[in-house]
């Protein structure tokens, strides 16, 4: 860019030639037509009925309907598209779940924006305007929040469910609501006087074959290996669970020696030696009680044919993720060498057994678990990959609701009770802001007209009715997308964790405020 001084005609290089500039009311229009793009690219998929996109990267194909996943597969390149984008993936990290509605509500920010931005308000105005209306929406969030107790399963399979819903897996949805809520129960921790869980504590298996499309809860870990040995039991009922992290063979010396024998005795006793210490290995383990093994690493073949006399189920070259895991669910000890094996280090479960047809071996019943596995099968892979994000997202919306407490009405009732209520608070404010807070309140209309243009209805007769239903004072008043009536939704049991709607309306309104406010791009171009 060449700026020309005055006096003396000569131009001034200040940026280099590779770097380009986009200013004023062209950088905010890019902007904006960005968001407004990446809003439309998952708009679609809104609600249970929404569509799905088909996602091509060379041989792999994902069909989905999750706004995180559309999104992390495309190759945004425009910056304030890739902001859009990362408000997506804010919000799948803090809640798992709303994803599609925080980018939508980014592009209708950027668009109530650009009218105004048309009719000569400020930037600043604007963004101050936004700051006063996300405040007051979230004040009226928490008003609409209600409380939820981790004893409460109705309700919370309820929230369950609403996350669920639209996947293409209605066969096992209840099943699926029912399991999650429990898996999140079972490692739910409350030791420190507020719930607290770590989604890791949750494992999610999967297994394709010829099986019905079905899930079932492991109060345990399921560890991709079968069996060492074939003349090893089956199944283990009443299992004692020895972990060790080391190998069990005799390991080479660091150093090199060289040994010198003279004669076949001298060979015998030295391999006479070598099966002593094995066979100590293996009887070390048998004395402390134990009837299955993991073992982290690789395990001498005289080693095995011990513990199979013995009956003891073992399992080698472990992964250290999966030893951690069990060590959580069977409330054992991982320990470093056979001789460090006691009764305590023990872990208990009810049953071990190696899973037909697949080397897979399920640790189940485990007494005090504080890790549980949750195991999926399916026919096809898409099937399995889609119930997985179910999953994934039923679990994580279930920590929002158990960890908050709270939750909140789903089928567009927030949305439109915040039209009404922060439109009602905008004739409160004077000057230019009144107008952005307006916006900021029109804003929302985009949620319930996506519903219903998703689900086939007209949208503008049902915002229409949604929102003469809410200044009427019926503030749980949603669309059920399925027959187009506007009803009371806390009956549909159309429940969200209030972290969804908090989460998504604070950062649309924040990087819209933000993006606003650019007048100036200048984008490095890499050779």
């Amino acid at each position: 860019m060449a700026s020309h001084n005055q006096l003396t005609g000569q131009p001034i290089i200040i940026l280099r030639d590779n770097v380009e500039q986009t200013r004023g009311h062209e950088a905010q229009r890019s902007n904006i037509l960005a968001a407004k793009a990446i809003s439309e690219a998952v708009r679609t998929t809104l609600g249970p009925r929404g569509m799905d996109k088909m996602l091509v990267h060379g041989d792999d194909i994902t069909i989905t309907n999750d706004g995180a996943t559309i999104l992390s597969e495309l190759s945004v390149q425009h910056p304030g598209a890739k902001m859009v984008v990362e408000v997506a993936t804010a919000q799948d990290d803090e809640c798992g779940d709303g994803t599609t509605t925080a980018a939508i509500m980014v592009g209708s920010f950027m668009e109530q924006a650009e009218r105004m931005l048309k009719m000569g308000i400020h930037p600043t105005n604007i963004s101050k305007g936004y700051s006063l209306g996300m405040k007051k929406s979230l004040e009226i969030l928490s008003e609409l929040a209600i409380n939820v107790t981790p004893d409460d399963k109705e309700s919370l399979m309820k929230i369950a469910k609403t996350a669920m819903i639209g996947k293409t897996i209605e066969a096992v949805m209840e099943k699926a609501a029912d399991i999650v809520v429990d898996a999140v129960a079972t490692v739910a921790d409350s030791s420190s006087g507020r719930i607290v869980i770590d989604e890791d504590d949750i494992l999610v298996k999967t297994q394709k074959g010829d099986a019905m499309d079905d899930i079932e809860l492991v109060r345990g870990v399921i560890i991709g290996k079968a069996r060492v040995d074939e003349q090893m039991p089956k199944i283990v009922t009443g299992a004692k669970v020895a972990m060790i992290s080391t190998p069990l063979e005799i390991t080479k010396t660091q150093t090199k020696a060289k040994i010198k024998i003279s004669s076949s005795e001298q060979v015998a006793a030295f391999g006479d030696a070598e099966r002593a210490s094995l066979k100590k290995i293996a009887d070390q383990i048998i004395a402390s009680g134990a009837n299955v093994l993991l073992c982290q690493k690789g395990i001498a073949d005289s080693v095995q044919f011990y513990l199979g006399k013995a009956g003891i189920y073992t399992l080698e070259d472990v992964t250290e993720k999966e030893m951690k895991y069990a060590a959580k669910a069977l409330c054992g000890e991982i320990v470093n060498k056979p001789e460090d094996l006691t009764a305590e280090t023990l872990g208990t479960a009810h049953q071990v057994e190696q899973m037909e047809g697949e080397d897979l071996t399920k640790i189940s019943g485990c007494e005090n678990a504080k890790a549980v596995t949750i195991l999926i099968r399916g026919s096809t892979q898409y099937l399995i990959d889609e119930l997985d994000r179910a999953i994934n997202d039923a679990k994580r919306v279930i920590q929002d609701a158990m960890e908050d407490g709270k939750y909140t009405i789903g089928g567009a009732a927030v949305e439109t009770e915040m039209i009404v209520r922060i439109r009602e608070y905008a004739t409160t404010i004077g000057g230019r802001e009144q107008i952005a807070v307006e916006a900021f309140a029109n804003a929302f209309e985009i949620i319930p007209i996506t519903l219903a243009e998703n689900s086939g209805f007209n949208p503008i007769d049902k915002l229409v009715d949604l929102k003469k239903a809410h200044s009427n004072g019926q503030k749980n008043a949603g669309l059920n997308v399925f027959t187009g009536k506007i009803v009371d939704m806390s009956e549909e049991g159309v429940f969200e964790p209030m972290r969804v709607k908090r989460q998504a309306i604070q950062s649309a309104a924040e990087i819209a405020s933000l993006l606003i406010r650019v007048d100036d791009m200048m984008v490095t171009q890499s050779h």
